[in-house]
């Protein structure tokens, strides 16, 4: 808390983009603190809803548009790009400029940020709404938990081994996972998971926010046809969910605890037995 202060203190006499990214170089350096990302969806609206702990220094990526910010919970002192502080206790509602927030959390602090959009793909979210900076994209490559050949080949050979046993093949099941006919976006609610690039193999689901055993973490089809959940998630040997029938529809469910967003880097993969799946869904049991 005390080192968290003092950077506090001497960042505010320079309140520039360049000194952002030496300081957020720095915090980088560090341990980082959980912070849950929540994925929220209603009719023409994307919130997501940030949760960070007290006792912490916050150096947020650049938004690229005004929007509405409500603070929920917490209280905060912001740095103003004069080097000025503002100091916000919940509740807050307000409209804030593009631009960065960085300030220290003195007590725990529920964040959201409004987009008005229809757009559900938190990737392209991302992407349109938030501006990475190039010390951050670097950090998360030197950082990335890397999952090793020997463990992906031999999760890539269990793999084959199931499509096998079920008498599929590999272009087949390539064919029904880009196809996109069968596709619909996971229905308004709020979700703790995000699509994003695998070590495992192409896309997969990525946890954003903690997901305890049992938690439904996304429903994988609906109607008979398939969400981001029921296209994207990957197979592993030892999965972490599983697929979970409930009337006609099937939905992603977690069957260990699995950890989520620390510091802005994504969680764990959420990971299914494609036996299992493949059971559930080809003998509706």
């Amino acid at each position: 808390m005390s080192d968290a202060v003092e950077a506090l203190g001497m960042f505010s006499s320079l309140r520039s983009e360049a000194a952002v990214q030496v300081l957020e170089e720095g915090f980088l350096k560090h341990p980082q603190v959980e912070c849950p990302v929540i994925h929220r969806f209603g009719p023409g609206l994307y919130i997501r809803e940030v949760t960070i702990p007290a006792d912490t220094f916050s150096v947020g990526h650049r938004q690229t548009t005004a929007h509405i910010n409500i603070m929920l919970e917490g209280r905060v002192t912001m740095v103003n790009e004069d080097g000025s502080h503002t100091e916000l206790r919940a509740p807050q509602t307000f409209v804030a400029p593009p631009g960065r927030k960085v300030g220290y959390i003195h007590e725990k602090m529920v964040w959201l940020n409004v987009y008005a959009t229809t757009e559900t793909d938190v990737e392209i979210l991302e992407a349109t709404y938030l501006d990475k900076s190039p010390v951050w994209r670097a950090a998360q490559a030197d950082t990335r938990l890397l999952l090793g050949a020997d463990i992906i080949a031999e999760n890539r050979a269990d793999y084959l081994a199931v499509l096998a046993e079920f008498g599929i093949s590999h272009e087949l099941a390539r064919s029904q996972t880009e196809n996109i006919t069968d596709q619909i976006p996971f229905p308004y609610d709020g979700y703790k998971i995000v699509v994003a690039p695998s070590e495992l193999d192409g896309r997969g689901v990525f946890a954003t926010a903690f997901l305890r055993a049992g938690e439904v973490i996304a429903p994988a089809r609906l109607g008979g046809m398939r969400t981001p959940a029921g296209r994207f998630t990957n197979h592993t040997k030892e999965p972490n969910a599983i697929m979970q029938r409930v009337g006609d529809d099937i939905y992603l469910v977690a069957s260990r605890g699995i950890n989520g967003c620390h510091g802005g880097t994504l969680g764990e993969e959420v990971t299914v037995d494609y036996r299992q799946a493949l059971r559930l869904t080809l003998k509706g049991i």
